[in-house]
């Protein structure tokens, strides 16, 4: 199994704690200003919890994850969502399906992250947004050796052909959006 992929039970996902440290609310309106998003795939949906704060705001969610528990977790939250076990790097999805792409803290947990990247790009109209963990030691989220550092994220965007990669500072993490 891939160390890098969350296995802990679904109940930690939506710890209170958890939700603030995430800025969950922060987030999801900083993803729709100025970006006319209807509709939009969560890549690693968990237990719902970004798809649901982005289903609140009027926003037709779908979710994809590697663990069937998860999309069974997600459903109590979504159960109106098209929900799907699937790996990041082969989205079941057509070209073009949804407005947007989301990856929350989930993208350090792929097998290829330009695969992923690209199949992100192929099924959204304009924007990817991708919320990571900032690169330093702390004493939540994934190990140093998991995180990425900045550069990286732009490096990646570049080679998976996305224009423009704009970074946007939160208090624990970093959001990045990639423009098609």
């Amino acid at each position: 199994m891939n160390e890098r992929v969350y296995n802990h039970h679904a109940d930690k996902l939506r710890a209170p704690e958890r939700i603030e440290r995430l800025q969950v609310s922060k987030v999801v309106e900083t993803c729709l200003s100025n970006n006319k998003i209807k509709s939009l795939l969560d890549v690693g949906i968990g237990s719902g919890l970004f798809a649901e704060a982005f289903f609140q705001r009027g926003i037709k969610v779908a979710g994809v994850d590697l663990n069937p528990a998860m999309i069974e977790e997600a459903k109590k939250y979504l159960p109106n969502s098209l929900l799907k076990v699937s790996k990041a790097e082969k989205l079941p999805f057509s070209d073009s399906s949804f407005d947007a792409v989301f990856f929350g803290v989930v993208l350090h947990e792929v097998d290829d992250f330009i695969k992923s990247l690209e199949e992100a790009k192929r099924v959204c109209r304009s924007k990817v947004f991708i919320l990571e963990w900032k690169y330093k030691s702390e004493d939540f989220g994934p190990p140093i050796e998991h995180r990425f550092k900045p550069e990286f994220l732009g490096e990646l965007s570049s080679k998976a052909g996305f224009k423009e990669c704009k970074e946007i500072n939160m208090d624990n993490l970093v959001l990045y959006e990639l423009t098609k």
